[in-house]
């Protein structure tokens, strides 16, 4: 990680966000370094929809290179349940499936509107992500699979459940 200038942070000290924040900037500011790679969703899903995307990434400016990657699960499925398997078992497992096939777009470059914030941005890029690969979006984020959800988020559902109803 060292040799790739890896930028490691954690998301919940407010002081590294900012960090992280400065050194995009500063990296986007200079032409001639290569482009950020960013997974935008901070967690890998089960393969069929799009997570909400972390809004750092579309604060700090800059030209977004949107790639939309699905794999295909005909051969062996990448997508690893840690609640359901061991990382030793995930291992076994895709060391011991035919192949993993993988399906990357590369789309067009957008950039940030005039009037339009972080978090439109970000469901705009996701939008066209989810859109190339045949993938439903969900607004919520990728990490409710490993926290309790908030009764705030469940009250908010349940009332746009009502109303559908």
């Amino acid at each position: 990680m060292q040799t790739s200038r890896h930028v490691l942070f954690e998301r919940s000290e407010m002081k590294d966000r900012h960090l992280v924040r400065k050194k995009i900037r500063e990296h986007i500011a200079d032409k001639a370094k290569l482009p950020i790679l960013i997974f935008p969703e901070g967690t890998c899903i089960n393969n069929t929809t799009v997570m909400m995307f972390k809004k750092g990434s579309f604060e700090v400016g800059g030209t977004i290179h949107p790639v939309a990657i699905k794999y295909d699960p005909r051969f062996g499925d990448a997508f690893w349940n840690s609640t359901k398997y061991s990382m030793m078992t995930y291992i076994f497992n895709m060391m011991t499936s035919w192949a993993i096939v993988c399906n990357v777009w590369y789309l067009p470059p957008m950039v940030k509107e005039e009037q339009e914030d972080a978090v439109h941005f970000a469901n705009r890029v996701k939008a066209v992500i989810a859109a190339q690969g045949g993938m439903s979006v969900l607004p919520w984020d990728g990490g409710l699979k490993r926290k309790k959800i908030k009764e705030s988020f469940k009250e908010e559902q349940q009332k746009k459940y009502c109303q559908i109803v």
